[in-house]
């Protein structure tokens, strides 16, 4: 009797090797257990149990024995030896109609990725040429045992309402994973075991943090802005007690929404027992802040996983190999990631992005920053996580000072059809909290709403008594402003500078904020107010939207700890970027309708998102049509809206290495291989600023980038980085439209 084998092992005989039974008992097994909270098990179980018949072939079996060096007797066909085709044929044949084109679409993607049904690309981009010829399979499936053949039609129904395709890509999500961790635990058993880690559960997570915020609460000062953060933690928590929806949590900016907001996914997730809590975070940089106060609760030190693109500590607390395992199907109880990596995992086709999403299913998921999901992907992003409410037990938190408009609505004729049916907001009285929390009087530059230009500007940030932080729309306007208040005690912010340099430069204000001693300008774009923890008592904020313009006034007074209010003064550039231009506009028709000092208030968002949303329209929400192609069945395309779905798209801008710090060591371990070649990627990645491709391509004409010997790796000349602006062009001569540089 022939024994057909999964997987071998590198120098060892066929008798230690994965039986084929045995893989697809495993994945079968386990794929169905990742599907049932959903609905989907018998669909996950089959599609498990037949995604590697092709591994049953007479070819497939040779391969292994030539890869180790072993004689095969079995007679083969020349030809490439493709087995993730075979358990999607076996479907065809069977006559299952439509279940063959969801089985087809699990098993012939496992390896490949989900694809679209039909394209003008044969192959790999289309599902329909691979299932047209299941003849292909037949000589296989002769191998293949009787018992995982004789297999019944999955009697489980999509449940009703919810979009087929959504719940193919969860299906998917559990067999791919299923698949990795089963080939894992024969391949390499050492690395397995690491996953088999008991973490802590989410009733003892609850307890250490409640435990925490009591003693925060007891040891606070008397300043009523302690008061008021107090108060949002009570109601946090009893909202907990609240049946699954979608909840709002409204609260300005320094009204302690991190912990308030963890204290209720736990105690709502012990409650109606949820498997984990997934923080979802707008920028890298509030995330390493936020899992670091994640962390300092006792008790929390090994629970909580970042997973995002700049993680590049070498502190073994950050990135272990553990954090890094499970980072990849996000297998732990409290995750910290971003906004890119959850909602391009929701739309992504490829194996990797995928094999997390079953893990979303019967979560906490919290969305801070709620007002940052990205206008021209609202609807798909709105659309995805009703999806996950509704279908999928996930009790989704949108979190921010500035709530958005998400429910549906048909307000100037305008009418959000995957807008929420219905948001449950947490504070009992959000008007009221924002008034007990109201630390910062707006003002107009001047009273007036004209043009300000940056020597004026300059003079009266000099003309202030105390520290003072001026934002700024443009990189361009940053570095003139800086300079026209150049001085020991004026600090320059942008990304135009690494983010070493940029972390380094915030240290410094800090220290001399916390010293009191002399009066500190710091001149920055809009990354300060991306959940940067400073407390300023004067704040002056270019004309923008009304979300960036509160974020700016969340940096002043932040701790309250002024004798009377803060002063946040909006002035209006000279200059406006494209992409401000219209929330901008929006805010200078507000502040011409009403008083400065009532800008900032619940009903003014909400007139905001409302009418910003409006002008944008339909199609502006949606802009590259993601929804229509997954809108059936019949008009199904997995691969182009993963192709379409970047939230961020930097394809018109080049990382380049900067001559910043460690930068040039780094390199140089890099080329000798003398340190983890990814750690040290991973590290560069912080000392790295973003230049135009037009740019670029001008400066490696001119040798301004040149290549550090590692490939695809460019470092800028070293008399292109200032010390205090970043990247700072010499050559005149070259082109660099301040359009392209914007923030």
């Amino acid at each position: 009797m022939i024994k057909y084998f999964a997987h071998s092992l590198e120098d060892q005989e066929p008798s230690n090797w994965q039986l084929l039974e045995d893989h697809l008992k495993n994945v079968s097994g386990l794929a169905a257990k990742f599907a049932e909270p959903f609905g989907g098990d018998k669909w996950a179980r089959i599609a498990g149990l037949w995604h590697d018949l092709g591994k049953f072939s007479n070819e497939f079996q040779a391969k292994l024995y030539k890869a180790n060096g072993i004689e095969c007797h079995l007679e083969t066909k020349p030809g490439k030896v493709i087995h993730s085709q075979a358990g999607g044929h076996l479907a065809t044949i069977k006559g299952w109609k439509k279940a063959d084109r969801i089985l087809s679409w699990l098993i012939m993607g496992h390896h490949a990725g989900l694809t679209d049904f039909e394209s003008d690309e044969i192959g790999a981009k289309s599902l329909r040429p691979k299932m047209q010829y299941p003849e292909k399979s037949k000589e296989v499936l002769k191998n293949v045992p009787d018992w995982i053949l004789d297999q019944e039609l999955p009697q489980q129904t999509i449940p009703a309402g919810a979009n087929p395709l959504f719940f193919i890509r969860m299906l998917f999500s559990c067999l791919v994973d299923a698949d990795f961790l089963d080939t894992e635990s024969f391949m390499n058993s050492e690395k397995a075991n690491l996953r088999n880690h008991e973490y802590r559960s989410l009733e003892s997570l609850d307890l250490a943090l409640s435990r925490h915020m009591d003693q925060l609460c007891q040891s606070a000062s008397e300043l009523p802005v302690n008061k008021v953060r107090s108060k949002v933690l009570n109601q946090c928590r009893k909202a907990a007690e609240k049946s699954p929806t979608v909840f709002s949590l409204t609260v300005p900016t320094g009204g302690g929404k991190t912990l308030s907001s963890l204290s209720f996914a736990l105690k709502h997730a012990v409650k109606f027992n949820r498997k984990r809590i997934i923080y979802v975070i707008p920028y890298t940089s509030i995330i390493e802040q936020t899992a670091d106060v994640f962390r300092r609760i006792p008790g929390f030190e090994n629970a909580v996983v970042e997973h995002h693109s700049n993680l590049a500590e070498t502190n073994e607390t950050r990135e272990t190999t553990r954090n890094r395992l499970a980072s990849e199907n996000w297998d732990a109880p409290l995750i910290v990631t971003t906004s890119v990596q959850f909602f391009e995992s929701l739309f992504a086709c490829r194996t990797g992005r995928c094999r997390k999403l079953h893990n979303i299913v019967n979560s906490i998921v919290i969305f801070d920053e709620a007002q940052c999901l990205p206008p021209e992907f609202l609807r798909p992003v709105v659309w995805a996580i009703r999806e996950l409410q509704r279908f999928y037990r996930v009790t989704p938190v949108l979190c921010t000072a500035t709530q958005p408009v998400l429910d549906y609505t048909d307000e100037f004729d305008f009418k959000f059809k995957e807008g929420f049916e219905s948001v449950s907001e947490i504070i009992e009285n959000p008007g009221s909290l924002e008034m007990q929390l109201k630390r910062v009087d707006i003002q107009l530059f001047a009273n007036s709403l004209d043009p300000v230009n940056l020597p004026n500007l300059a003079e009266a940030l000099i003309g202030e008594d105390y520290s003072v932080l001026c934002i700024v729309n443009l990189k361009d306007d940053a570095q003139t402003l800086a300079q026209l208040l150049s001085s020991e005690n004026t600090y320059h912010l942008s990304t135009n500078m690494c983010a070493e340099h940029r972390s380094h430069v915030l240290d410094e204000i800090k220290k001399d904020l916390a010293d009191g001693t002399k009066k500190v300008i710091v001149i920055s774009t809009s990354l300060i107010e991306a959940g940067v923890d400073i407390d300023f008592p004067i704040v002056y904020r270019s004309l923008a939207g009304l979300d960036s313009i509160a974020q700016a006034a969340g940096r002043c007074n932040r701790e309250g700890k002024l004798n009377g209010l803060g002063k946040t003064v909006v002035f209006r550039p000279e200059r406006q970027p494209r992409f401000i231009s219209q929330p901008a506009s929006i805010s200078l028709e507000m502040l011409e309708n009403s008083e400065p000092c009532n800008l900032l208030s619940s009903p003014n968002y909400s007139k905001y998102f409302k009418q910003r949303f409006w002008l944008l329209g339909q199609d502006a929400l949606d802009k590259n049509q993601i929804l229509n192609l997954l809108s059936g069945f019949k008009n199904c395309y997995f691969r182009t809206a993963a192709d379409r779905f970047r939230l961020i798209n930097d394809d018109w801008q080049e990382a380049v290495i900067v001559p910043y710090g460690e930068s040039v060591n780094l390199i140089d371990r890099l080329l000798k291989e003398e340190w983890n070649q990814r750690k040290t990627l991973r590290r560069l990645g912080r000392y790295s600023v973003n230049i135009p491709k037009l740019l670029a391509a001008q400066m490696k004409k001119n040798e301004l980038i040149t290549e550090t010997g590692y490939p695809g790796l460019y470092m800028l000349d070293m008399t292109l980085y200032h010390n205090v602006f970043g990247f700072t062009p010499l050559d005149k001569s070259i082109d660099s439209d301040p359009e392209k540089l914007i923030l």
